[in-house]
């Protein structure tokens, strides 16, 4: 299924990604997914919110730059193989994988869920 994900823009210093997190934990969002991604001077944090307008506006409210991409979310069985045969179907159909990162539910035992961009 197709879900937004919101992009924070953060310096790549100590304690900047606690600051974020604990500004938005702050405005009671709940994240549902996250991922990271650095460079020298800045860090991208990618997360999957449970109200994602209200998110990012309460993010860009606190002076963030934000950006917004519609990226793949996927469920699928928590064993071997299971990325491996969904990456073979995408490759196959000749679609390009920019990045991934995996949540676990708790609610759904025996799955994870994989966001594809």
């Amino acid at each position: 299924m197709s879900v937004k994900q919101i992009s924070v823009f953060i310096e790549n210093q100590t304690g900047k990604l606690a600051e974020v997190t604990k500004y938005i934990a702050d405005n009671n969002i709940n994240m549902k997914a996250l991922s990271v991604a650095d460079t020298h001077d800045f860090g991208i944090l990618r997360i999957i919110c449970e109200n994602h307008d209200e998110a990012v506006a309460v993010i860009k409210n606190g002076g963030y730059i934000v950006a917004e991409t519609e990226v793949l979310a996927v469920e699928i069985s928590d064993k071997p193989g299971s990325l491996a045969k969904i990456l073979e179907v995408l490759a196959d159909s000749n679609v390009a994988v920019e990045y991934t990162y995996a949540f676990l539910s708790v609610k759904n035992a025996g799955h994870a869920y994989m966001i594809f961009r």
